[in-house]
C-alpha cells in the first residue's frame, strides 16, 4: 500500500510538472531552443521516473519475496524435523490407542488424557490391592516387596505414557501453527505478486499519459 501511494504521488507530481511545462511551452512558442531544451528535460524526467520505479520494484518487492521464500524454506525444514520427531518417538500400542480415542472424540484435550491415565492408574492400584489381598496372610516379606515394586513399575509406565501423550499433542499443535504460518506467508507472497502487477500497470499508464501529452504538444506545435 505504501508503494502504491508513493507511485500515485509521483504520478501527480509528474502531471503537475507536465502542466507547468505545457504552460511554459505556450508562453515560449517562438523560441525553438528553449522548446527543445524543455523537451529534453521532459524526456529526462520520464527516464528518471522509470528508473525510480524500476528501482523500487527491484529493491522492495523482490527483497520481500526473497525473505518470504527463505521463511517458507525454514518453516518447511522445521516441519520436516517435527514430523521426524513424531515418527521417532517410542509410542507403544496403548499410547497410540489412547491418542486415537482422544482425536476421535470432540473433547480431546490433555485434561481428558490425564483423567484417562488417572483412571487406568486407579485401576492398576485396585488390581494390585486385590492381588495383595488375595495373597495369604502368612506370605513372606519378599512377596510384599515384589508387589510394591510391580506397583511402582506400573505407575512409572503410566507416567511415562502420559508425558509422551502430552508431547505428541504439543507437537501436533506446533505442526498446525506452522502450517497456518506457511499459508499466511503464501498469501502474502501472492499479494506481493499482485502489487507487482499493479506497479507494472501504473508504469504502463504513466508511459501512455506521457506519450499522449507529447503527441498533443507535437500536434499543437506543428499545426
Amino acid at each position: 500500500m505504501l508503494l502504491l501511494l508513493l507511485l500515485l504521488l509521483l504520478l501527480l507530481l509528474l502531471l503537475l510538472l507536465l502542466q507547468l511545462l505545457l504552460l511554459l511551452l505556450l508562453l515560449l512558442q517562438r523560441h525553438l531552443l528553449l522548446l527543445l531544451l524543455l523537451l529534453l528535460l521532459l524526456l529526462l524526467l520520464m527516464l528518471l521516473l522509470l528508473l525510480l520505479l524500476l528501482l523500487l520494484q527491484l529493491l522492495l518487492l523482490l527483497l520481500l519475496q526473497l525473505l518470504i521464500l527463505l521463511l517458507l524454506l525454514l518453516l518447511s525444514l522445521l516441519l520436516i524435523l517435527l514430523l521426524l520427531l513424531l515418527l521417532l518417538l517410542p509410542f507403544d500400542a496403548a499410547v497410540t490407542a489412547s491418542t486415537a480415542a482422544a482425536t476421535t472424540t470432540t473433547t480431546a484435550t490433555p485434561a481428558t488424557a490425564a483423567t484417562a491415565a488417572a483412571a487406568t492408574a486407579a485401576a492398576a492400584t485396585a488390581a494390585a490391592a486385590t492381588a495383595a489381598a488375595a495373597t495369604p496372610a502368612a506370605a513372606s516379606p519378599a512377596a510384599d516387596t515384589d508387589a510394591a515394586a510391580r506397583l511402582l513399575w506400573l505407575l512409572l509406565q503410566l507416567l511415562l505414557r502420559l508425558l509422551l501423550l502430552q508431547q505428541q499433542l504439543l507437537l501436533q499443535l506446533l505442526l498446525l501453527m506452522l502450517l497456518l504460518l506457511m499459508l499466511l506467508l503464501l498469501l502474502l507472497l501472492l499479494l506481493l505478486q499482485i502489487l507487482l502487477l499493479l506497479l507494472q500497470l501504473l508504469l504502463l499508464l504513466l508511459l501512455v499519459v506521457l506519450q499522449l501529452l507529447l503527441h498533443c504538444y507535437y500536434y499543437y506545435y506543428y499545426s
